[in-house]
């Protein structure tokens, strides 16, 4: 692992618990690689054949940003070098997304969680355990609406089924296209709105100014590092105000706020 961090980003629900840390399986080109974070600490271990190592980028906010909040400043310059691993599935980040519509965190992430063990490809792990990988657009369109009903997913059928239909006929296609046009076309796909979009988008690639940052979990966490400040509760308003005081460092501000929260609790 090139990348050196502080801390790693674990909020993606495919960190699991595990011994005194979490672990999540990458499925890559080169075959599944296991990634466990102890303490701060990460390592990673290959499970196939190849040599092969997700993509990370690290994260650390630059001198003079959010000059104007010094509170919220030195909240964000405390958590140090943070990395986050990429999405290496646009497919899963835009199912993860549609997953997290409308309800907290906490439930996605159990929603997630079930559909892995219900439905994914098990991975053998070194200690004689499984992990469960997202299931593929393709299993995802054999499921039945009881299957989807006895997970608790029915609500989340017709868009799970849309997207997975419009990645299997366009997903190399928006593979190639530039990112802001990504978010867009995606857009084309029922039930697929701008958050959806834009947060899939942001977990592939780790470019957060292309998060819907006005949303309710950076206002929140926002609000909690910074509280003197004054925040507009307004979304449309603080989108304005959030711009403006991230500059040039909109997509880092972005993902560092989060990654605040993150460490303070579920996000959103």
């Amino acid at each position: 692992m090139p990348f050196a961090a502080d801390r790693w980003m674990t909020e993606y629900p495919a960190w699991l618990p595990a011994a005194d840390g979490v672990r999540r399986v990458f499925a890559l080109p080169g075959g599944p690689v296991l990634a466990e974070v102890h303490g701060g600490k990460l390592t990673l271990a290959a499970l196939g054949d190849e040599a092969a190592e997700p993509l990370a980028d690290v994260f650390g906010l630059p001198e003079g940003a959010a000059s104007e909040v010094p509170e919220l400043a030195k909240e964000l310059a405390g958590l140090g070098l943070v990395g986050r691993f990429r999405n290496p599935s646009l497919w899963e980040a835009l199912a993860t997304a549609i997953l997290r519509q409308v309800i907290r965190a906490g439930q996605s992430k159990k929603l997630y969680r079930a559909l892995c063990a219900a439905h994914g490809e098990q991975v053998a792990l070194p200690d004689g355990g499984a992990f469960g990988l997202f299931p593929s657009p393709e299993k995802i369109l054999e499921l039945d609406d009881e299957q989807y009903g006895e997970l608790g997913l029915a609500f989340k059928r017709p868009a799970l089924r849309a997207a997975a239909t419009a990645y299997l006929a366009h997903g190399e296609n928006w593979n190639r296209l530039p990112l802001a046009a990504l978010v867009d076309e995606l857009q084309s796909v029922q039930r697929i709105g701008p958050w959806t979009a834009g947060a899939a988008v942001a977990d592939y690639t780790n470019t957060w100014d292309l998060y819907p940052y006005a949303d309710l979990a950076v206002r929140t966490w926002a609000g909690r590092a910074a509280p003197a400040h004054h925040w507009f509760n307004n979304e449309r308003a603080f989108g304005a105000q959030w711009r403006h005081l991230a500059g040039e460092h909109l997509s880092t501000l972005t993902i560092l706020t989060l990654a605040w929260g993150s460490y303070r609790g579920d996000i959103g």
